[in-house]
Formats: structure tokens, sequence, C-alpha cells
């Protein structure tokens, strides 16, 4: 009989803590996939721009200026330069035709190809870094990406409000879902509860073994959620697109990993407390209900 209820609480432990692990499972590839877009976002961002075509006359030395004044600028991600001859080269190679034989000039200007970091890379920010580009002398015009820059943000700005929608209500279903699958585990042992009341227990010696056996149920599910998690990620990155581990790296995921774990251990502790608190102030009868 004793083994048969042992075995009982084994399964009832063996259960919640699968539940637990399953709902932290789910909120950490909700996590997962938000670090993935914000890092997709921010390349994506990085990629954005814009054209510094200079002067005619512009010199040697005003080429390397403006060279060092792009390494130095903190709002630059990466720049290239195109002098006049590599544009020309280009052109022949896409186009087929010799400009300088049909022009007899080369028509190309020096130009910069100016890639931004992403937090400057919206509309304000850049017309704040334009506007004396386009005052300067040996400054001949700015293109910019704006059309592209706006959309982009749209875009990203619409996939982040899913997400953080998504996140919001994901995390008061968890705790609910996580909180009731705790308070049956306890609601099978309130007769216990009651029984250390009666031989004079106090309430912090009765609560200490539950808040203790969650919390570890906690660790466990935590653990096992982020082992699931960690295996799925390594799948991806191995046999659907490699390319990814780069816009989530197992450092990144480390965070997760313990974010789970701790998420475990304060839901169950939470709910552990709340519950035993419950069953500490009935009476006999009402432990029937």
């Amino acid at each position: 009989m004793k083994s048969k209820k042992g075995f009982s609480s084994l399964s009832v432990h063996l259960t919640a803590t699968v539940s637990v692990a399953l709902v932290l499972l789910l909120l950490g590839i909700v996590a997962a996939l938000g670090l993935a877009a914000r890092a997709v976002t921010d390349e994506i961002k990085e990629h954005l721009g814009f054209d510094v075509v200079m002067a005619e006359n512009i010199s040697l030395d005003g080429i390397n200026e403006f060279k060092q004044k792009w390494t130095a600028a903190p709002y630059v991600s990466s720049f290239r330069y195109h002098s006049p001859e590599e544009a020309m080269a280009t052109w022949q190679r896409d186009m087929g035709e010799n400009l300088i034989e049909l022009l007899e000039v080369n028509p190309f200007l020096p130009e910069f190809e100016i890639n931004l970091k992403a937090d400057y890379a919206c509309a304000d920010s850049l017309d704040a870094i334009i506007l004396p580009l386009q005052k300067h002398p040996m400054v001949h015009e700015v293109n910019i990406h704006t059309e592209m820059v706006d959309k982009v943000n749209r875009n990203i700005s619409t996939l982040m409000f899913v997400l953080m929608i998504a996140a919001a209500a994901l995390i008061p279903i968890s705790y609910v879902l996580i909180n009731n699958t705790v308070r049956l585990t306890i609601y099978a042992r309130r007769f216990t509860i009651h029984t250390m009341k009666l031989v004079g227990a106090s309430p912090g010696f009765i609560r200490r073994p539950f808040l203790t056996s969650n919390a570890l149920q906690g660790v466990i599910a935590g653990t096992i959620a982020s082992g699931v998690l960690a295996m799925l990620i390594h799948y991806t990155f191995t046999y659907v697109d490699p390319a990814l581990a780069a816009y989530l790296p197992w450092t990144t995921m480390a965070i997760v990993f313990a974010g789970l774990i701790a998420a475990g251990v304060v839901i169950c502790l939470l709910a552990a407390w709340s519950a035993t608190q419950r069953y500490l102030s009935r009476s006999y009868d009402e432990l029937f209900h």
C-alpha cells in the first residue's frame, strides 16, 4: 500500500514537472524567436544608408579626409569607396558599353556608399546626418534610401509588436497553467498539511518542504525545457539553415536558458506558497471541498 502511494506521489510530481517544462519550453521558443527577429532586423538596418557623391574636383587628400570621417563616425557601421574608374569598370561589366569612347570623358564621380548602424537607421537620424553633408563644398549630392528605410522600419515595428503581444499574452497564461499544476500536487497532500498543523508545526515549518520541493521542480523543469530548446535550435542550425546561427548565438541562448530556469523556480515558489497558505487557513471539513 505504501509502495503504491509512493508511486502515485512520484507520478503526480513527474506529471507536474513535465507540464511545467512544456510551458517553459513555449516561453523559451517565443523568447528565441524574439531575439532572432531582433538580430535579423539589426542586420537589415545596418545594410541601409545613403550614397555620398563627391564633387568632381575633389583631391586625393579630400577623399582620405572623408574616409577618416566615416571611420570615426559613430553612426557608420561600414562604408565603401567607389572611384570613378571602378564605377566605369562596373558599368562596362554590367552594361557592355564603354562610356569613355562614347562621351570622351568618364561621367562618374567619386562616391561613398555608407551603411548605418541599426540605431541610426530611421528618418529622423538620417535627416540630422545628411543635412550638414548636403552643404559641404566637397559633396556633389547625397542619395538617400528614404523609402526603403521607412518600409523596413514599418515592417520591423509590426513584427516586434506581434511578438510583444504574443509574449504579453503567454506570460500570464503560463503562470496560470503552472500555478494550477503546482496547486494540484499540493492538493494531493492537503491532509498532510492539516496533520502537521494538529501536532503544532508552525506555518513556516509546514511551508518549507513544499517550497523546497517545488523550487527543485522548477529547476528540473527549466533544465528540461532548456535542453529541449537547445536540441531544437541545434537541429535548426544543422539541418534547416546554418546561417541562422549568426542571429542566435549560444552565448545569447545561455541567457534564455538561465531565464527559463529562474522563471520555473520563481513561478513554482509563488504557486507553492499560495497553495500551502490556502490549505493552512482551512479547517478539516473544508479540505473536502
